[in-house]
């Protein structure tokens, strides 16, 4: 065993996941530059409530649609190169966003095809991504190597934002090539990676195997409890699709403006992931996730009744730590319980539950607030998830009883074909 793989190493001095955590700020950065400047473009383009839920519903199909196909490949095949392909994918999109504005003849079905290209690019990298964390540190010290990758996901996404909606400020141009160039820097450190090719018998690719995965999660109440918690808290309190709305009608900033109010939750999540890299949770780990959710419903609320900037932003902020809490919780126990064979085709259905909730999140936010006003949409999802809080804490009784995350041992259980 390397020296920078004993458990009592500190993460920081293990080279590959130096590599990782840089390769993930990379990413995420070029993601949030992205969103922030597709949806501003998108409401300058349309003034419509709806269509920026459109731009989510389009990154949400493509979830769904390539869910197993996804977790099928980061279990049969070199995680490092799948994670590059659709990195690739991702830089292609940003690099015809780049040029489509450049020459002018971007229009609004032309972003949503575009959009619906990125949705199929994480479609395949997140769960491969998660898939990978876990076997470049050894098991004692997953929760920090969790916390410290959560961490550079949310500070990229503090710089991301802010830095897209300058940039889209200067150039919308210079704004996309940006992302263009994070993806090179991102796709570049992945294979430098020394990731070990995944131990498959290489099944055939049958509905069986396919869906190997939801039936583990099926029958495995904790898996199925923390994954699930997350995706109706977020879908029902994701905010993010209406903040040009806020941005430019209630608080009267402009794209820096917009930046700002996406990176106040980041900046929460990046101190409250740094404070549980150095402190981790201790005990009633699970009580804790709980409450986490809970007051992200409730900052959801304080935000929708905001009429400062200043207010509006630290209920943002407050909102990202709660969340982080949940989030290390989560992605604690998820590959601690599922076997290293298992563990893209469970990640693939813990993206689709998880990462696209945002998305469909989006739509859910942006349909609502066509309807019944921007206010008046966040407030109800801040409502309905303290009522998933208290829902979830009596159907998952074993979540709640979760104690100390460093005291998990990884399950051997293998689902049936």
């Amino acid at each position: 065993m390397d020296a920078t793989d004993h458990p009592a190493s500190p993460i920081s001095r293990n080279p590959q996941f130096l590599k990782f955590w840089f390769a993930r700020i990379f990413a995420t950065g070029s993601l949030q530059i992205l969103a922030v400047c597709v949806g501003w473009q998108v409401y300058d383009l349309t003034n419509s409530a709806l269509d920026l839920g459109l731009v989510g519903l389009f990154q949400f199909i493509p979830a769904v649609m390539f869910v197993l196909i996804a977790g099928h490949a980061a279990d049969h095949y070199h995680r490092g190169r799948v994670i590059q392909l659709a990195q690739a994918v991702a830089g292609l999109v940003a690099g015809m966003l780049a040029i489509g504005t450049a020459f002018g003849f971007l229009t609004r079905e032309m972003i949503f095809a575009l959009v619906f290209l990125l949705g199929v690019s994480r479609a395949f990298e997140l769960p491969t991504l998660h898939a990978t964390l876990p076997g470049l540190v050894p098991a004692a010290v997953l929760p920090r190597a969790v916390a410290a990758s959560a961490s550079a996901n949310q500070a990229a996404t503090i710089g991301g934002p802010a830095l897209g909606g300058l940039l889209y400020a200067i150039n919308p141009t210079l704004a996309y090539l940006t992302a263009f160039a994070f993806l090179l820097a991102a796709s570049t450190l992945i294979a430098l990676i020394r990731i070990e090719r995944v131990k498959s018998t290489r099944e055939p690719l049958a509905f069986s195997v396919l869906f190997a995965g939801i039936d583990f999660i099926r029958r495995h109440p904790l898996i199925l409890g923390a994954i699930s918690l997350d995706l109706f808290a977020v879908l029902l309190a994701g905010a993010t699709a209406l903040l040009p709305i806020f941005a430019r009608d209630v608080f009267l900033t402009g794209p820096v403006g917009l930046g700002l109010l996406r990176a106040a939750p980041a900046i929460g999540a990046l101190i409250m992931a740094i404070t549980l890299a150095r402190w981790p949770l201790g005990s009633r780990a699970g009580l804790k996730m709980f409450a986490g959710v809970a007051v992200y419903g409730v900052a959801t609320m304080a935000f929708a009744l905001s009429t400062s900037f200043p207010i509006a932003m630290a209920c943002l902020f407050v909102l990202g730590a709660a969340d982080m809490v949940s989030v290390v919780v989560r992605q604690t126990i998820v590959p601690l319980h599922t076997p290293d064979e298992m563990r893209g085709r469970v990640n693939a259905v813990s993206s689709l539950f998880v990462g696209t909730s945002n998305q469909l999140g989006d739509f859910r936010a942006g349909a609502m607030a066509a309807a019944f006003g921007a206010v008046a949409s966040v407030l109800i999802g801040g409502i309905g998830t303290l009522l998933i809080v208290a829902l979830w804490m009596r159907l998952f009784p074993q979540l709640l009883r979760v104690d100390r995350l460093d005291a998990a041992q990884p399950r051997s259980i293998k689902p049936s074909a």
